[in-house]
């Protein structure tokens, strides 16, 4: 029997295993705009040795960082291990719908800070798929191999030795030992419904 997967605090080793395991990622929504969070996320993964796809309909037969844009999933024309949904959360159901109808299913489908589509991640979790809501893979990855560390934000990561500034397509270890779940207080401050404010 499948352990439900509690959204609102992942388990450390929960990210660490889809971070680890995923090969290829088509983001929903990158944008060429190098001020944007999509851009920044986008390229960040480039640099790790993800294989990016970046999705935007508007953006066809331009590139962003060397990779070429495509107009949808279902226009990728190979398997994608990871969709990420930088779009908002009432999008994520017609994005979500269309990874669902894809001839090969994406083992995760990872939707961006902010975003959180409960109904959507019902229905992917009903297919067999992964999901992780409010979260950024890249804020995630810096955290659990403890790269944040180099701009002074505390990873949660147990270590004596500091990771290593990344090289070019340099993939670091996810295998640090972290304490507490992989809640963080961007992520709280992403969800947190506006009229809660004062």
């Amino acid at each position: 029997m499948e352990v439900k997967v509690n959204h609102d605090v992942y388990d450390d080793n929960y990210i660490r295993a889809i971070l680890t395991n995923v090969k290829s990622i088509a983001m929903v929504g990158a944008s060429p705009v190098n001020v944007r969070p999509s851009y920044f996320a986008f390229k960040y993964l480039v640099e790790r040795g993800y294989d990016m796809i970046p999705i935007n309909p508007g953006q066809v037969g331009k590139s962003l960082i060397g990779k070429p844009f495509v107009g949808s999933l279902k226009d990728i024309g190979r398997p994608v291990d990871m969709i990420d949904i930088f779009r908002n959360s009432d999008a994520a159901s017609a994005v979500v719908d269309e990874a669902l109808a894809l001839p090969a299913l994406p083992k995760v489908i990872w939707m961006q800070l902010g975003v959180v589509n409960e109904a959507a991640a019902a229905k992917a979790e009903a297919a067999g798929v992964k999901v992780v809501m409010n979260r950024c893979p890249k804020i995630e990855y810096a955290r659990l191999t403890s790269e944040i560390q180099w701009v002074g934000v505390n990873s949660r990561t147990i270590s004596a030795k500091r990771a290593p500034i990344p090289t070019s397509n340099m993939r670091l270890s996810l295998n640090r030992s972290s304490v507490s779940g992989g809640a963080t207080m961007a992520a709280d401050r992403a969800a947190k419904d506006k009229n809660d404010l004062p």
